[in-house]
């Protein structure tokens, strides 16, 4: 891959990063007001569902993360865009819709249909 690409990659992947986390924060201090700030029941029951909603919102956030941080990894290694399972190169088509993914297409495909199947 050229070097110019692996830029845009990285910037791309930093970018997100940063969006992320900046989600994150966001919704910190929505859930520290509401809970500084309600008092009645329907707000305490409205912030107990935003707390089961933000709660999975985190989880998925932090597995991304996890993929942004080890694609970033990848590029400091030279090993970006290079499929963990058949170690053939990802097209870039794919890398620019999913910049952290691990898997070439049709990896992906084997690893969905493994995750059904169990």
């Amino acid at each position: 891959m050229k070097e110019e690409d692996l830029n845009q990659f990285k910037e791309i992947l930093l970018e997100k990063r940063q969006m992320i986390l900046d989600n994150n924060l966001e919704h910190r201090h929505s859930m520290e007001y509401l809970r500084e700030h309600s008092l009645d029941e329907a707000d305490q029951a409205a912030m107990r569902m935003r707390n089961i909603l933000d709660g999975s919102i985190f989880e998925f956030h932090n597995e991304e993360l996890e993929y942004i941080d080890a694609a970033l990894q990848k590029i400091e290694d030279g090993q970006y865009g290079i499929c963990e399972m058949c170690d053939e190169p990802i097209a870039i088509q794919r890398l620019k819709a999913k910049p952290h993914a691990k898997y070439c297409i049709v990896c992906r495909e084997i690893v969905e249909k493994t995750k059904r199947d169990l």
